[in-house]
């Protein structure tokens, strides 16, 4: 059986994208390498990890397409679950997130935001589906 076992996001600064993630959203590291070159916040079921985009380029000989806020944000997007969406969105803004979408209630009674991290990574900020 394959388990999702976590998602990397490619960063400048470890250390200061953790702290984003522990302050905006309440998450517990888990650690941070001495070289500041990866780190783990524990988030749930799921771990999120960050890795600096030079660890990146040492194991993706032929590069990758970084996160930039000067630009849209890729084709995914992180989805974190709480019970008060205009409360988590305004903290994390607190922290230095973009709001791109404020709290909105979708047809199936759902409440949705989507703000972009320090990194530019795009993140969903939602209630649970009942």
């Amino acid at each position: 059986m394959v388990k999702f076992g976590y998602t990397i996001l490619y960063v400048n600064d470890v250390s200061k994208s953790v702290e984003f993630y522990e302050n905006s959203f309440g998450f517990i590291r888990k650690f941070i390498t001495p070289e500041n070159d990866y780190g783990e916040l524990l988030s749930g079921e799921t771990t999120i990890s960050f890795a600096s985009k030079n660890l990146a380029n040492s194991n993706l000989k032929k590069g990758f397409i970084e996160s930039n806020l000067n630009q849209n944000p890729f084709a995914i997007e992180i989805g974190l679950v709480t019970e008060n969406v205009a409360e988590t969105v305004l903290n994390a803004q607190k922290f230095g997130a973009i709001v791109l979408e404020e709290p909105k209630i979708k047809p199936w009674g759902q409440t949705v935001a989507y703000i972009r991290d320090i990194d530019g990574f795009l993140i969903e900020i939602c209630t649970p589906i009942s």
